[in-house]
């Protein structure tokens, strides 16, 4: 346990903490090739619906795709039973991607308003994590241990990948990708962050994204109709869960084991303001 002379201690050990991150980084890489390639079966799935029509795709047998579905949504129960179980201010639209050349409203529909919410939801979690490790940096939240750094560093590179895999399912379905962070709600986000003084205020506000994103994920295996979209988000869902399950260790809350992850926290695709 780290103690710290402005108060504050880190409630388990920064070798504890980074043997955590260790895993969060070992899952995530072994999700990488299931992820990418559901995200490439998707992109099929919607040049399939395109050529076919909504009546003839539903028609269709199961495919290849419905099969490593079943095989990666295991691999995810697994991991997600895992995390539950192991597991001045600062501007965040500073480090958020630049808005511009955002696309109208109405240029996603479907299946592909839920991934642009996805991708979206990522580059929210990415500037979060980035204006916070900037803030850090700069000395306004006292003292950081390298371990919670490292943690930051980690999961934020996660989203960066896990916002790609959205936006080339968009960008091969013919669509702009996500660039910004456009959700109605990013404003109270920014305001929250910009008001935080240490590294409990800020793990509180990365526990709220996460369990955002984890619920949205699972909310979408059960309303995405593309078996590849469906796919991809119990790909994900599981590293998003870790991520949680981390932060409550950093907030010295042991995260309780429970079976079924709840979807009340998660998204509405009414967030885009795309």
């Amino acid at each position: 346990m780290s103690n710290h002379k402005d108060g504050w201690e880190l409630p388990i050990s920064e070798g504890e903490l980074s043997r955590l991150t260790g895993e969060m980084r070992d899952a995530h890489e072994a999700t990488l090739p299931v992820m990418q390639a559901s995200a490439r079966d998707m992109v099929q799935g919607v040049f399939d619906l395109r050529r076919t029509g909504p009546q003839a795709d539903q028609e269709q047998p199961p495919s290849l795709g419905r099969r490593n579905f079943l095989i990666g949504a295991g691999a995810g129960a697994a991991m997600l039973t895992l995390a539950a179980c192991g597991g001045g201010s600062s501007d965040i639209r500073a480090a958020a991607p630049s808005p511009s050349g955002s696309p109208s409203a109405g240029t996603y529909t479907g299946d592909l308003k839920v991934v642009a919410l996805a991708a979206a939801l990522e580059n929210q979690a990415v500037a979060a994590y980035q204006a916070a490790l900037a803030a850090a940096k700069a000395g306004k939240l006292g003292t950081v241990p390298p371990a919670v750094a490292t943690f930051a560093q980690t999961a934020m590179s996660q989203h960066q990948d896990h916002a790609e895999a959205w936006n080339a399912v968009l960008t091969g379905a013919g669509k702009p990708k996500i660039t910004g962070v456009p959700l109605s709600n990013h404003d109270d986000v920014v305001k929250a962050l910009g008001q935080v003084k240490d590294v409990p205020g800020v793990a509180k506000l990365a526990l709220q994204l996460e369990d955002q994103a984890t619920e949205t994920y699972v909310f979408a295996t059960f309303n995405v109709k593309d078996i590849g979209g469906v796919n991809t988000a119990a790909t994900i869902a599981p590293v998003e869960a870790m991520h949680a399950a981390i932060l409550h260790f950093i907030l010295g809350q042991y995260p309780v084991p429970d079976d079924f992850i709840r979807t009340d926290k998660a998204a509405s695709p009414d967030l885009l303001t795309v």
